[in-house]
């Protein structure tokens, strides 16, 4: 990866929420001193205050980073932001489930939430997301296929090639698909461990539902997954008055308001 779209993707990490330096790390396959000197070099161009061991974005964060892991807008914070709309997505997502499905569910904070209502369902899940595994590991209903690979402790994720490699081998129904935002007409993230699996995952689907309320619209993601015209049904919320709903709308493809 260049070292300029390293640190665009640093600086899209703080702006949605914060990092620590060990996530960034993590995120970015690089050592937490190359973070650092990152950090260094942003600050430099006036783009954060470095201040003694994490940063802080000068316009834009919401959250402090540092190098002993202590953060303002923690993961519970952001899984707590939007948890209602979350749950009408999750909902609408689980309706669309039939008994003997095989599906994927992404990493993201609304994919669990689809687990949870899933419970008791004669289903096969395939994730690389622990919090899903959580929702259904005792759940004898539900067959679990779990992706192997790199742990992300902090956001409780499986990335890396071997987690790539291990999609290489399925085949599924239905993938119900995170993102962190959706901008001309293209569905974005943020973290560049995370777009090749869900890209790959896409391709082992016969169906890709994307998951994204209103919130989401533009949202923000350095990385393109997918366009929507790769997504079978798009499920958001009422609040939605964007314009690339307005145009899958008008197109006649399928749309889900929860």
């Amino acid at each position: 990866m260049l070292t300029a779209q390293r640190r665009a993707l640093i600086l899209e990490s703080l702006a949605s929420g914060g990092r620590t330096v060990v996530q960034l790390a993590g995120e970015l396959l690089v050592s937490e001193s190359t973070i650092r000197r990152d950090l260094d070099a942003l600050a430099l161009d006036g783009k954060l205050e470095r201040k003694y061991g994490g940063a802080i974005l000068t316009s834009g964060s919401r959250a402090t980073i540092t190098d002993s892991g202590r953060e303002e807008g923690s993961l519970a914070q952001e899984r707590d932001r939007d948890y209602d709309l979350r749950i009408r997505v999750a909902e609408a997502a689980a309706s669309l489930v039939e008994d003997g499905d095989i599906i994927v569910l992404d990493i993201g904070l609304t994919t669990p939430l689809v687990a949870r209502a899933l419970h008791g369902r004669r289903i096969t899940i395939i994730t690389a997301n622990l919090e899903v595994l959580d929702e259904v590991r005792a759940d004898d209903a539900i067959d679990v296929v779990l992706l192997g690979g790199a742990l992300r402790r902090n956001y409780q994720t499986l990335v890396g090639s071997l987690t790539e490699q291990a999609v290489a081998h399925l085949n599924a129904d239905i993938m119900f698909l995170s993102c962190t935002g959706v901008r001309d007409e293209h569905v974005l993230d943020n973290m560049a461990v995370e777009a090749p699996i869900k890209q790959a995952l896409i391709g082992a689907s016969a169906r890709t539902v994307l998951l994204a309320h209103e919130r989401k619209f533009p949202g923000t993601g350095a990385m393109r997954i997918c366009t929507l015209e790769d997504v079978d049904t798009l499920i958001t919320t009422e609040g939605n008055t964007s314009e690339e709903l307005l145009r899958r709308r008008e197109s006649g493809r399928k749309v889900i308001v929860a």
